[in-house]
Order: C-alpha cells, then sequence, then structure tokens
C-alpha cells in the first residue's frame, strides 16, 4: 500500500454500542495496526436530536474495556481534528455551497408537510416508493424550479431549506468493494438525498464524506447496513473532485441471530438470555438496564476473540488469538459476505478457556466483592489454592465461589440421584474406614490417595463403589474437582466432621 494506512471507526452518541460496532472498531483496528497505520475514533453527532447523554463516554469506555485504543479521538488529539463532528461545522457549509454553484446540488423548499402530501399522493396512484428524485424534483418547490428572484428572496427571508444533491439520471455507478467485489448501481436508484439541512448541519452523507477526506482516511471498513449508500457516497467523491483520493471500501457481514434469521438486536439478547451490548447500559428515561459483557463475567479477551470470528477466520483451526495475533493474522481477504451466526455457547466456551489461564491471585481479586457480600472470610493461601481446585469448572469467575461453595459450608443437602445410586448399606462402614486409614496420613492429597487405594483393594471393590460416596459426604455433590485435594484442603478435623454427618443424615 503506498499512502500510510488510515482508517476510522465513526459511531454516533445516539445509544448504547452494539456488539456489532464493536466488531467495526476492531476489524479496522487490527487492518490499521496490521499495515502500521492509524486507527481513528470520530464521533457523529450531527443529528443532535437523537444524541443520548452519556452515550458517547460509554463509546470511550468499551473501547477502553475492549483494548482498542484509538491513535486520533475526541480525547486524543491530533492534527486532523477536532473528532467531533458537531465541533466541525463550520466545515461543511462551504462544500454544499461549492455544489450548489457547480449545479451537483440545490436548495429544496418544500415542507414536512408538502412532502408527506406527495407521497401520499403517490401511494393513491400505486406508486408507493415515491422518491425525490431526477424525475420528481421538477415538479418540487426547489431551485431548479424556482426563479433566481424567488431562491433569493426565500434565503433572505429565513424560509426553511435543505440542500440536496443533484443526482444524474441513467448513469452507471462502479466502485470495488475488498470484500463483495465489484459494485455497480444505476443512478436512477439513488434518490436527490439530503446534504445539508437548514439548522446548520449536513446529514451524515456529506459529513463524512468532507470527513474522511479532510482526515486522509485510505480505507472505510463499515457495516453492510451502508452499502446501499456507497454509491452515494462515491457520487460525492466524484462531484467534489476528489475521486482520486477516494477511500478503499469494505462493507462487513451482518452479525446474525444464532439460528441466522435476520440481524441480531437487543430484543433478541434479551429473550435468548445473553448480552449485545459489551457494557451494561442504564436507559435514564425508564430505568430499564440492559446486560453487559463485561458485568456479566466476561473477560475483553474471550469478547474480542468471539468478535473477531464473527465474519472473519483466519485458515487455520487456531481459535484462541491474543489482540497480537489477531493483528498479525488478519486481513479484509479472509472476512465472508454472507452474515455471521452469533453462538452464545461459543462466547461462553471463549470465556472459559480464558478464565483457565488467568493466575490464581487475578481471580482471587475479582471474586472479592462475592466473598464480602457472603461474609466470607478466608486465609489468602487457602483461596488461592481452592481457586486453583475449582476454576477448570468455571466459566466465569463467579463460577468458582459456587464450585467451591462446599468448602466454606458444610453441606446440609446430599445430591438425591447419587444417593439413590450409590449409596448402598455397607457405604456407612466403608466411610467409617475411609475416615480411620486417612487418619493415619498427613493428610496431603497424595497420601489420601495412596490410602483410598489401598482400601479399594483391601475390599476387592473399584473407585466407583466408594468414590462417589465419600465425595457425597464431603460436598453434598456428585461431580467436583479432586477428591483427594478436597480432602486436604478441608483438613482432618472438618473432613471426619462431614463424614460422620453425611452417615447419621443419609443412613
Amino acid at each position: 500500500m503506498s499512502a500510510s494506512v488510515r482508517v476510522r471507526f465513526a459511531p454516533s452518541p445516539t445509544g448504547p454500542l452494539h456488539m456489532g460496532g464493536v466488531r467495526t472498531a476492531l476489524y479496522n483496528y487490527l487492518f490499521a495496526k496490521k499495515h502500521n497505520g492509524t486507527f481513528i475514533l470520530r464521533i457523529e453527532d450531527t443529528d443532535q436530536t437523537r444524541l443520548v447523554d452519556k452515550a458517547e463516554s460509554y463509546i470511550k469506555e468499551s473501547l477502553e474495556w475492549c483494548g482498542l485504543q484509538p491513535d486520533e479521538s475526541p480525547w486524543k488529539d491530533g492534527k486532523y481534528g477536532p473528532y467531533r463532528q458537531s465541533e466541525r461545522k463550520h466545515l461543511y457549509r462551504q462544500y454544499a455551497e461549492q455544489l450548489i454553484k457547480e449545479d451537483k446540488a440545490y436548495y429544496a423548499f418544500d415542507t414536512a408537510e408538502e412532502l408527506d402530501a406527495m407521497r401520499e399522493k403517490a401511494k393513491k396512484a400505486k406508486m408507493p416508493n415515491w422518491q425525490y428524485n431526477s424525475v420528481t424534483r421538477n415538479s418540487m418547490k426547489n431551485s431548479l424550479t424556482l426563479s433566481e428572484d424567488e431562491v433569493k428572496a426565500k434565503l433572505d427571508n429565513n424560509e426553511p431549506y435543505t440542500i440536496r444533491l443533484k443526482v444524474p439520471r441513467n448513469e452507471e455507478v462502479r466502485f470495488h468493494d475488498e470484500i463483495r467485489g465489484w459494485v455497480v448501481v444505476n443512478s436512477s436508484n439513488i434518490d436527490d438525498k439530503v446534504i445539508f439541512k437548514g439548522d446548520g448541519m449536513p446529514t451524515y452523507h456529506l459529513a463524512n464524506i468532507v470527513d474522511d477526506h479532510l482526515m486522509k482516511i485510505t480505507h472505510v471498513i463499515r457495516g453492510e447496513e451502508w452499502l446501499p449508500s456507497a454509491p452515494l457516497h462515491v457520487l460525492l467523491y466524484r462531484f467534489l473532485g476528489w475521486e482520486d483520493t477516494m477511500p478503499t471500501f469494505a462493507h462487513l457481514p451482518l452479525i446474525l441471530k444464532p439460528d441466522g434469521n435476520g440481524k441480531l438486536s437487543k430484543r433478541d439478547g434479551d429473550r435468548l438470555g445473553f448480552p449485545v451490548f459489551p457494557l451494561q447500559w442504564i436507559n435514564d428515561e425508564t430505568g430499564e438496564i440492559s446486560m453487559g459483557y463485561r458485568e456479566q463475567g466476561y473477560f475483553p479477551e474471550a469478547f474480542i476473540n468471539t468478535l473477531a470470528f464473527l465474519g472473519w477466520n483466519p485458515g487455520t483451526n487456531q481459535e484462541i488469538f491474543t489482540l497480537s495475533e489477531l493483528v498479525e493474522a488478519f486481513s479484509l481477504e479472509r472476512v465472508g459476505k454472507a452474515g455471521a451466526k452469533f453462538d452464545a455457547k461459543k462466547t461462553e466456551w471463549y470465556n472459559q478457556q480464558y478464565l483457565r489461564t488467568k493466575d490464581n491471585k487475578t481471580l482471587a481479586e475479582l471474586i472479592e466483592p462475592q466473598l464480602a457480600d457472603n461474609k466470607i472470610e478466608i486465609d489468602r493461601d487457602r483461596l488461592y489454592s481452592i481457586i486453583e481446585l475449582t476454576k477448570e469448572r468455571a466459566t466465569f469467575p463467579g463460577d468458582i465461589l459456587k464450585e467451591a461453595e462446599f468448602f466454606f459450608e458444610a453441606p446440609s443437602t446430599y445430591d438425591e440421584r447419587t444417593v439413590s445410586k450409590k449409596w448402598k448399606e455397607n457405604t456407612p462402614e466403608l466411610l467409617n474406614k475411609v475416615k480411620d486409614r486417612f487418619g493415619g496420613t498427613d493428610y496431603s492429597a497424595s497420601e489420601l490417595e495412596l490410602a483410598f487405594k489401598a482400601i479399594l483393594e483391601d475390599e476387592s471393590i473399584g473407585f466407583g463403589k466408594l468414590g462417589p460416596q465419600l465425595r457425597l459426604a464431603l460436598t453434598g455433590k456428585g461431580m467436583g474437582p479432586s477428591l483427594f485435594q478436597i480432602c486436604e484442603l478441608l483438613g482432618k478435623e472438618e473432613t471426619e466432621a462431614r463424614i460422620k454427618r453425611a452417615i447419621e443424615e443419609i443412613s
């Protein structure tokens, strides 16, 4: 690539950042870093009526949690700033007016009521898809149908207006997409979009083209939902004389519902019980709380690993990637066109893999709030040992305490299925032998295991005739981590007390 790669993630602060938006940011970040380029965050807040308080800070915090730090942003300025479109308001009008002077755009004075009336009229004439375009513009109230004096008078009187792009009729608009190949659209299918509003703000279409040009963006990597707008943007580049420096486009596939039937939405997450936002979001108006991956106990590495595979694959069997490994492996050539089905179970699997790699000190810090809530005080070294023993069975940090609850409180109930299948008439006698034989050891896991095997040999029985019963007595459960390490951590006095109590309660 001849030019230094510069890419941007350009969200609108109109609500919480969807995981699809985070994936777009991730792919931009990976592409930039792969090519020693620049990753830019630009806040596109031209639609002031839809802005949501806290949404911008939510975007910032989400990207920080994911480890996707922009090189240039509203909070880390560069020479192409400012990076909020509302702070660039003074830049856009000149380009809209340039297009008017060159007969590539025009003033439109049609009111909202007049536009609604025209649509209703078209609907009655069985033309439901009415558009303001090269055919209909000549019957509307704009600077193409009004005299210069009428236009000047309206502008002088501050009558409301918009500026619309004058899209040519029946011309071929072509561009190459890095993911989808050549895209060809006839201009007759493109309406005369509003590019500048009467409130002095540009619409997304003009603002993003101007900003991408001025910020020297080389590649526009964005969601599939923007593909229908791409031909319009190509026309804007052409009309503004910037076609030679137009960025390369890459439109990412949709993230689909788990059944593949349509785009993944917040409603789907609520219905199926998984988050669609990186962080928890609280709606200040309704008080509704939307789940976040962070608050649900996911690690950012697991979340990022999941997103990376929603549309891209490395061409190998490797599934676990660090962020730096993703940078090395990523390419747009391996991003597919088809939508990617989201699999919540796979995301949990990723989290489980990353949890297992965490050191016990880190996991102890993560579960400290739960320990405090349950008023559990425990020696730190003992806690580390419990975590080491139970983390293999956990998916989230919070699962560790669930798996280890028997360490903090003796069981008051016993798994009924194990009792009915495994607890026999001779079980109390065998458990008493275990208690006595264990008492003659140093209560280390290795010595306890040898003592237990000796009993099995003496009694000519297999592990299944005594192991599940001992586990049941100690933990109340039918399954769990290493039996002899459990005994070592419980200690002689507690192990014997639990065996005695189980015999009394169950027999």
